[in-house]
């Protein structure tokens, strides 16, 4: 099929590429130009692993294009994806939905024969049925725009292949839907051919499968979270406790990690606008313990601040930390609401030399705090330091050999923030060691 993408960020870039490895002939629209050119040129403006092979093998074969146009779009195009950003609304919980209405309000008065918009952006429960009726009031006598929605389930750093080998696929259609299954059986005809599971609901449904999805997920980390708070009290050991609730089948051990929390640009702003969705829809009382989930988060980021500062002596004033992470999240260089580079920050607000390496995100953590000091090695972030902080669990930091450091730093100690380290490696390397809800 013809299909265009509107929005070239994160989702949009990545959506664009893998339909066109699917076969499909596919338009991505954006009004940011020199986005366009890089994507253009087989460039991708993040990091993600493989999505760069992807998108150069499909602009090179001419499936794959980019334009700033969206007459060019609305003539091309059979099916259309919206894959544009729902950020935080400032100073509020709700999501900003303006950027996926500026979609609707620019494409449907062009479009001169009848399509389908597919949604693929998270939005509150109710955007999409609000979007139907603004599509039937700008669309030309006689042409029909259905709109349908079809959530997204990346994880950032397998983002392609959880676009080419999904674990279901949800689509969302109105009443009177004529056209849209069918079109999305022809887009993900290999992917439905393989078994993937497809399931089709109604509009509200699909919207509240993704915000569900994330606030589960959420919730299963924040309470790991908690529970590691009651095992630093209790001395216990926070990373066996969640191997031995983790073989039940019930409670599963993924995402039973104890750390410094979740962030990133989807489960903080997501959960925040579920909450702030339920209020408007009178159904408040029941995400409550969102607030909650939201609050042991954060609080996990304040404790890790602590543990640096205990770790100096009572004082971080004077001090010199280390902190090996970033990115929000391994095999990405987001650092939107990252818990490392808070952490840092705050760090350094009292008083403290920080300095920071990643392998991935200097760049963008540079952007938005320019006033850390950042390394070009692990070996350069750690030189002259008091204490070490590992706050993002990249591989090449789980495998760092503890005698490599150990004539750099000032200080021998290390605080685990993702309790990815081997503990008696390090202890046996003389190593003062400290994690998050554990033992040591």
């Amino acid at each position: 099929m013809r299909i265009a993408v509107f929005g070239t960020g994160y989702l949009g870039a990545t959506h664009a590429a893998c339909m066109a490895e699917l076969g499909h002939e596919v338009l991505g629209v954006d009004i940011d130009e020199s986005k366009l050119e890089k994507l253009s040129s087989g460039e991708v403006p993040f990091y993600e692993p493989g999505l760069s092979e992807v998108l150069t093998r499909n602009v090179e074969s001419g499936r794959l294009r980019f334009t700033s146009s969206y007459s060019e779009a609305a003539e091309f195009a059979e099916a259309h994806f919206i894959a544009v950003g729902t950020p935080q609304r400032k100073g509020e919980y709700g999501a900003d939905v303006s950027f996926v209405d500026a979609v609707v309000d620019t494409l449907v008065p062009r479009l001169n024969r009848s399509a389908v918009i597919f949604g693929k952006s998270t939005v509150p429960v109710g955007t999409a049925t609000r979007l139907s009726e603004l599509a039937r009031s700008l669309a030309l006598p006689g042409v029909e725009v259905e709109i349908s929605w079809n959530p997204e389930f990346l994880r950032e750093g397998f983002a392609v292949q959880d676009t080419l080998h999904p674990d279901r696929i949800v689509l969302g259609v109105g009443p009177q839907a004529s056209d849209a299954v069918q079109y999305a059986k022809e887009i993900y005809a290999s992917l439905l051919g393989d078994g993937v599971p497809f399931l089709v609901t109604d509009l509200a449904t699909a919207e509240l499968v993704k915000a569900s999805a994330n606030a589960f997920l959420a919730t299963k980390i924040s309470f790991i979270n908690a529970i590691a708070e009651v095992c630093d009290a209790a001395g216990a050991d926070v990373t066996v406790l969640a191997d031995a609730i983790g073989y039940d089948e019930r409670i599963g051990r993924k995402f039973l990690n104890a750390g410094v929390g979740f962030g990133g640009g989807c489960l903080p702003k997501d959960i925040r606008a579920f909450m702030a969705r339920a209020g408007e829809l009178g159904a408040d009382e029941a995400l409550t313990f969102l607030r909650e989930v939201d609050a042991i988060n954060m609080r996990r980021r304040i404790r890790m601040v602590e543990m640096a500062r205990e770790a100096c002596g009572g004082s971080l004033l004077g001090s010199r930390v280390a902190v090996l992470g970033a990115a929000f999240k391994p095999n990405s260089d987001d650092v939107r609401d990252s818990p490392a580079l808070n952490v840092a920050g705050q760090i350094q607000l009292q008083g403290a030399a920080v300095t920071v390496f990643d392998p991935k995100a200097m760049e963008n953590s540079r952007v938005l705090f320019p006033t850390l000091n950042y390394a070009t090695s692990i070996e350069d972030a750690c030189a002259g330091a008091d204490v070490l902080l590992v706050l993002t669990e990249w591989s090449e930091f789980r495998r760092i050999d503890p005698a490599s450091l150990a004539s750099v730093v000032r200080r021998k100690v290390i605080i685990d923030g993702r309790n990815c380290l081997d503990v008696a490696t390090w202890v046996d390397g003389g190593w003062k060691y400290r994690g998050m809800g554990r033992a040591r």
